[in-house]
């Protein structure tokens, strides 16, 4: 099962946190600067992988991915591969790059509902759901589709909706 993600960038700042089994927020916020504290001491050229028990208890491991200013992280339990947590990184990395045209920090920044629905639509309640990008993003183009259009009916004039104008 799947414990956590988390999108971190290099300053420290959580951009997604995600957990899948309840912590307080004061334990997620110390699990997240826990989590930082080992990816930013870590040297370029050293595994992807890392045992996790320490931060997060016995039987954990995390998964992380380093690209440009963020850490993408995946924490999870000894019934998930660590090889297929490393490929779920990237089609979570590759549907947010098809989405906002070559991904950055910014676009996570101002479009995290985006990235919340994304996310959803990858893993839902600690397990993987869908492992292709392309049907994520189908997934995604409807959530939107609806959503505009829900937007649309929400914005009637008053003097349509039965409301006499003044």
């Amino acid at each position: 099962m799947i414990r956590a993600v988390m999108v971190i960038n290099t300053q420290g700042k959580h951009r997604l946190a995600k957990f899948y089994d309840f912590q307080p927020v004061e334990k997620q916020q110390e699990l997240i600067r826990s989590i930082y504290g080992v990816l930013c001491s870590r040297a370029e050229n050293v595994s992807n992988f890392i045992e996790a028990d320490s931060i997060f208890g016995p039987d954990t491991r995390l998964v992380y991915k380093h690209f440009a200013t963020l850490y993408f992280v995946f924490v999870f339990d000894s019934c998930e591969n660590e090889l297929a947590m490393l490929d779920l990184i990237q089609v979570f990395v590759e549907t947010l790059d098809r989405c906002f045209k070559n991904v950055c920090e910014l676009d996570i920044v101002f479009n995290f509902n985006k990235m919340h629905t994304i996310l959803d639509e990858i893993v839902v309640g600690g397990q993987v759901m869908e492992t292709s990008s392309e049907e994520v993003m189908k997934a995604v183009d409807e959530i939107t589709k609806l959503e505009k259009s829900s937007n649309a009916i929400s914005i009637v004039p008053k003097s349509i909706s039965g409301r006499q104008g003044r």
